[in-house]
């Protein structure tokens, strides 16, 4: 762990510039989840309680370098003060006069809302002047938004390096739970990939591999990889180009003795539609007109199996249809032995991803797994292997 924890900072009567994400859904001007905002309330009531003052930085939306009225984050302030428990400022700038008047202005005991830092065309080019100038604003930076971390903006990068940086109670557990996944794991550890396409994971198959002890592929990327074995697949979503690539990490697992679990059964089906017709039949028995949805009872067995024998577990993405019955048995069937090995302790369960969190979600086993991240693409390229900007700088 190379960077400095909340706890470790003295924040009685320090400015603290805080970088969250509270990028929700907004519509007639009321927030209609308020999830991220909820997710970043410890950290803001920590500081209060030690004596800091919290001060806001976040983006919402891609305004472009623009200001856009109706990208403005003072819509935001009813929701943040139910959450936070505390009166919520806002200044329409994240930098000059009027922001620093703000923050002189503030009274004890009460949060800053800085206006979207993405209304200055230097926060996505993480431009150091823009940086000098909300530092500023504070006298310690501290960094709540994991799911922005793998953006090198001015608010997530050039920003952390000007004053004295800790991570948040949020980047915390989010560091945390995926060092206890792919840093320091206890083994064996099997990685279940699921969704669409091979093409869209590529990196992250090719570095899980290299990790893993057991590799579970399920969804449309299953097919691609029964393909490239020369198994038909009939209508089923598959991308045939990718066959040569697909051999490839078949070889790289191989090579680095981790075992590949590809479906052995599958639920096929004429048409994607609930209560379709459908039937189950061996993996390289596909009919010519049908397509493949979900794995099969013999392909859950096996997936239970190595969960059972599996120390921890990283998860990302379906493994079928799940959105539509009954093509989400196997999702479901896999997400709730995982779940119920982790409630157990015989697993440490982290997974993530828009789809990943939405068929946990429906499985109803979400609140058992040990860590649910909610950040998309920082979570997906920490799992490719990649260093992200705005960890890197709360290492120094």
């Amino acid at each position: 762990m190379g960077w400095t924890a909340l706890d470790t900072m003295d924040l009685a009567g320090k400015r603290v510039l805080v970088r969250v994400d509270i990028n929700v859904p907004v519509e007639d001007g009321r927030v209609t989840d308020d999830t991220r905002i909820q997710r970043v309330a410890p950290t803001i009531k920590d500081i209060l309680a030690a004596g800091g003052t919290p001060i806001l930085l976040a983006h919402f939306s891609r305004p472009k370098g623009k200001v856009v009225a109706e990208m403005s984050l003072r819509p935001l302030v009813p929701a943040l003060e139910a959450a936070f428990g505390a009166p919520v400022t806002f200044v329409a700038d994240c930098r000059g006069p009027a922001a620093e008047a703000a923050v002189q202005g503030l009274p004890a005991g009460g949060v800053l809302l800085l206006e979207n830092t993405r209304f200055h065309a230097g926060e996505e080019k993480n431009d150091a002047d823009l940086a000098a100038e909300m530092a500023k604003l504070g006298d310690i930076y501290c960094n709540d938004a994991f799911s922005a971390a793998h953006r090198a903006h001015a608010s997530t990068e050039a920003l952390a390096r000007l004053l004295p940086a800790c991570a948040g109670r949020l980047m915390q557990a989010e560091l945390t739970a995926l060092e206890a996944a792919l840093g320091q794991p206890q083994r064996p550890v099997t990685a279940v990939v699921g969704g669409a396409k091979v093409s869209t994971k590529l990196e992250l198959l090719g570095n899980l591999v290299g990790k893993v002890d057991n590799l579970v592929i399920g969804g449309g990327m299953a097919n691609t990889f029964l393909a490239a074995q020369g198994i038909d697949v009939g209508k089923s979503l598959c991308e045939h180009d990718m066959a040569d690539t697909a051999r490839e990490i078949l070889s790289k697992a191989e090579a680095q003795g981790c075992k590949i679990i590809l479906p052995v059964d599958v639920v096929v089906a004429r048409e994607f539609k609930a209560g379709a017709d459908n039937e189950t039949v061996a993996a390289d028995a596909c009919p010519a007109d049908a397509m493949i949805l979900d794995a099969g009872p013999q392909t859950v067995a096996a997936v239970a199996d190595t969960l059972s024998a599996s120390k921890t577990l990283i998860w990302n993405g379906p493994m079928g249809a799940f959105e539509i019955a009954p093509f989400d048995a196997a999702t479901n069937a896999a997400a709730q032995q995982a779940a119920s090995l982790t409630k157990s302790g015989a697993l440490v369960s982290v997974a993530g991803g828009g789809d990943t969190v939405a068929a946990l979600n429906q499985a109803g086993a979400a609140a058992d797994f040990t860590y649910i991240s909610t950040a998309g693409g920082a979570f997906l390229e920490w799992m490719e292997g990649k260093t992200l900007p705005g960890v890197a700088a709360l290492e120094g």
